[in-house]
């Protein structure tokens, strides 16, 4: 039954059917992690093994060579780092091999972010999209920055809360180019595609607009959260690219292409990845690939309590 699907860790029954996770650590600890097994029960990699885009081959060609759509739509896959409303700040653990999602810490403590009036937590779910990597060594010619060294995060504007490690196929709608730090951070702006409000968001290119219309303030919200968000913690306010103007969908997807090759040529050593862990289960031909068997004892070294 679905509810026992869900007690065991599985999610969705569609995309999310093909993965589930595997708890380590306690919740709200330094420990915790939540590591990843796609539907033969191998452990991998959520960063670098779960395609960017999604696909009926997904686990047989990484990466993928035919993409799903809906209408003339491809549809990319989301990993759910921070439900909506949430304030634990949750990530994809680029350092560590297999990627675990963990609490983020900082100063050695547990980092939350603020309530910024008048939202709880995260306004949006909050995640990231696999197999692709914001190049610090590679200066944006729009925004003259370097990349954050992550996978392009992901506002999934949605109507159900999500979990996280939860995997959900995404239609891209537009971008954010925030500027965090003197870093490129791109925010995708994507809804997920089995939403009933999805249906509703269909202009040939200009979604943004669409979603102005039928979620009217969420976008200006967006900007106000991203721009405050780190105001609570002493830091200034974060600046934008474009004046804080949302680029459309086709913007969108050539970034996240962009952020694809970057993430190929990082799996395959063809740049330096600093500390960055690329072991792999599943990337054909890729100098980090690990048997099944190294998985598996990656992720039994890691305590279970």
């Amino acid at each position: 039954s679905r509810l026992l699907l869900a007690a065991r860790g599985w999610g969705r029954l569609d995309a999310m059917s093909r993965y589930s996770t595997e708890q380590r650590g306690r919740p709200n600890s330094p420990d915790y992690r939540l590591y990843f097994k796609n539907a033969d029960g191998k452990y991998i990699s959520p960063f670098h093994d779960i395609p960017l885009f999604a696909g009926s081959k997904e686990d047989k060609e990484i990466p993928a060579k035919r993409s799903k759509t809906t209408g003339s739509e491809v549809l990319f896959n989301m990993i759910v780092e921070v439900p909506r409303w949430t304030n634990a700040k949750m990530e994809i653990a680029t350092e560590e091999p297999l990627n675990p999602i963990k609490h983020d810490i900082k100063k050695g403590k547990l980092r939350y972010v603020a309530n910024i009036f008048p939202h709880k937590g995260y306004i949006w779910n909050y995640g990231a999209l696999p197999q692709t990597w914001e190049d610090p060594n590679h200066t944006d010619n729009i925004t003259g920055c370097c990349g954050d060294n992550d996978p392009i995060d992901v506002c999934e504007i949605g109507s159900k809360i999500r979990s996280s490690g939860e995997i959900v196929q995404v239609k891209v709608l537009g971008v954010l180019a925030l500027v965090d730090e003197g870093e490129t951070d791109w925010k995708i702006i994507a809804i997920s595609a089995d939403d009933p409000e999805a249906q509703k968001i269909h202009g040939k290119y200009f979604y943004i607009d669409d979603v102005k219309k039928h979620k009217p303030g969420y976008l200006e919200a967006t900007v106000d959260w991203f721009q405050l968000y780190k105001v609570p913690d002493g830091k200034p306010e974060n600046h934008f690219a474009f004046n804080g103007e949302f680029k459309d969908k086709a913007f969108a997807v050539e970034t996240i292409k962009s952020t694809h090759e970057h993430w190929k040529a990082l799996l395959h050593k063809k740049v330096d990845g600093g500390t960055i862990k690329c072991t792999n289960v599943l990337v054909s031909g890729s100098p980090f690939c690990c048997s099944e068997e190294d998985a598996r004892s990656i992720v039994q070294s890691v305590s279970i309590f």
